[in-house]
Parts: C-alpha cells; sequence; structure tokens
C-alpha cells in the first residue's frame, strides 16, 4: 500500500518537484514515523473506539478531504518551479502529524494490526515488527515518488509543461479526496 497512489504519495511528488529530494526528506522520514505511532495507537485499542463511534472516522475524512482539496488548489494555481523563501517543505513532525487525517493511513494501520497482529504473548513485540517492516519497506516506496517529483524538476523548466504536470497532480490530489467517500 506504500507504493500506491494516495495523499502522501501526492505530497512526496510535489515536494520532491518544489524542493528537490533532499530537502524532502524530513517528509519522507516523517510519514513512517507517524504511520507507526498510528499502528500502535491502533494496536492498543484505537481500532476499538473507531468501531464503536463511527463520526470520528468520518470527521478524519472531512479534515483529509479539506487539505487535499486546499494542496489541489494550491497546484493548480502553482505556475513555476522556483527556490523561495517563502515556500517551506512540510517537517518532519507535519508530515507525522499529517498521517493522523488522512484515511488511507488509518485504513493501512486498522487493517495490518487486524490482519497480521494476533493478540496474545508478544503482541507488544509484534506490533513493533509491523512498524519496523512498514518502516523498512514504505520509506523507499516513498522515496520513489519524491525521486520521480525531483527528476521531474530537471525537466520542467516549460512553464507550459510544468502547468500541466501541476494540474495533472491537482487532479490526482482531487480524485484521492473524492475516493476517501467510496
Amino acid at each position: 500500500m506504500s507504493i500506491t497512489p494516495g495523499p502522501n504519495n501526492v505530497m512526496l511528488t510535489t515536494s520532491g518537484l518544489i524542493f528537490g529530494l533532499r530537502r524532502t526528506w524530513p517528509h519522507i522520514l516523517g510519514i513512517p514515523f507517524g504511520v507507526a505511532v498510528q499502528l500502535t495507537l491502533v494496536g492498543l485499542g484505537l481500532g476499538a473506539v473507531f468501531a464503536l463511534e463511527p463520526r470520528i472516522q468520518i470527521c478524519l475524512k472531512v479534515i483529509g478531504t479539506i487539505y487535499l482539496l486546499w494542496l489541489a488548489y494550491k497546484l493548480w494555481r502553482a505556475a513555476e518551479v522556483r527556490e523561495t523563501d517563502i515556500a517551506k517543505p512540510i517537517t518532519f513532525l507535519q508530515a507525522a502529524a499529517f498521517q493522523f487525517v488522512n484515511p488511507k493511513a488509518w485504513l493501512i494501520a486498522v487493517t495490518v494490526i487486524a490482519a497480521f497482529v494476533s493478540p496474545g504473548d508478544g503482541y507488544t513485540a509484534r506490533i513493533a515488527l509491523v512498524c519496523a517492516v512498514f518502516a523498512v519497506i514504505g520509506t523507499p516506496c516513498m522515496t520513489v515518488w519524491a525521486a520521480f517529483g525531483a527528476g521531474l524538476r530537471q525537466v520542467l523548466r516549460d512553464p507550459m509543461k510544468l502547468r500541466l504536470i501541476n494540474r495533472t497532480m491537482a487532479a490526482l490530489a482531487a480524485a484521492t479526496a473524492g475516493l476517501f467517500w467510496l
């Protein structure tokens, strides 16, 4: 699930495009950290809370949808790749925190705990193992998306091509937000 398109990967591609791979590393590393916290919380019982109170998930979907649509709007209006002191890449902690409004990340956390962490002796160790496996598999997958954006950065010196890529990424971000509701 880490390599498939979703909010994190759209944001990583965009960050790679705008800031380059080196400045996107905190974003890349913040995602598995945030997911590890999510996996731990779900493993400790938050999944049961979601089952008892589905309105929490709906609230998270609304917040995640609004955030992705805002990102899509910003991408749609972006005209050129340029270094600026005003724009800053997403930080490690921002990337980690984003996982808590990312419906795909919650889906991953609930699914992984239900499918791969059986109750009983060693439960905590199995949660830790799942977190480590996610980081080891997920980090290279996410790096591919950021590197793709960074690679586009070198190619997209033509403002028309860049506008096409930005609008394509904006459409993908908006479509991802729409998929939250299926």
